[in-house]
């Protein structure tokens, strides 16, 4: 759990890198940023920071930001409310991610770091400024900031974040943030 004054450092940080992706954010956008940091004590390590612009029904589109080395632990989409589970496009905007998903490739071949929670995938997809992968429901992944960090857009059919499942059973999805 994190302390406020930790969450309010956090998403700080996390605006200047939307500057550096030259992202423009209203001052209600900026006061949205959520940091995600499952529970596990270790944001910087383990962690992620993102504002939801629309989650409708049918679509979702966020803007993601990965600290250097930063992870967001592997999981995957489940059915959710009669949908089959949600299917999401990365496009990286600045930095680089380390995009791992369920397919060939082997742990000891991968560029980025094994994070501190498990990890059973490694079929690997570096994304540049520019690149984009599309992820398919059901299907297992992971990903972390390069050594710059990263930002990430996400356009996704309708997010459940809060039914995803995830690897590490010790992850607790919604944040908790104790005060000062």
């Amino acid at each position: 759990m994190l302390k406020q004054s930790e969450y309010q450092a956090l998403v700080k940080e996390a605006l200047s890198y939307y500057e550096k992706a030259h992202i423009v954010l209203t001052d209600e956008e900026k006061a949205r940023i959520e940091v995600a940091e499952f529970d596990l004590g270790r944001v910087r390590e383990v962690g992620l920071e993102l504002l939801t612009y629309i989650n409708t029904d049918r679509v979702c589109a966020k803007e993601m930001v990965l600290f250097p080395g930063q992870t967001c632990p592997e999981h995957w989409h489940v059915p959710t409310g009669g949908q089959e589970g949600k299917e999401e496009t990365f496009r990286c905007r600045y930095g680089k991610v380390y995009l791992y998903v369920e397919g060939e490739g082997k742990r000891e071949d991968i560029h980025g770091k094994i994070p501190a929670t498990p990890v059973t995938v490694f079929h690997e997809v570096i994304l540049q400024a520019g690149e984009q992968h599309t992820i398919y429901p059901g299907t297992k992944h992971w990903f972390q900031g390069g050594e710059a960090g990263a930002v990430i857009s996400e356009f996704s059919t309708h997010s459940t974040d809060e039914t995803d499942e995830f690897t590490d059973k010790a992850i607790v999805r919604t944040p908790r943030v104790e005060k000062d």
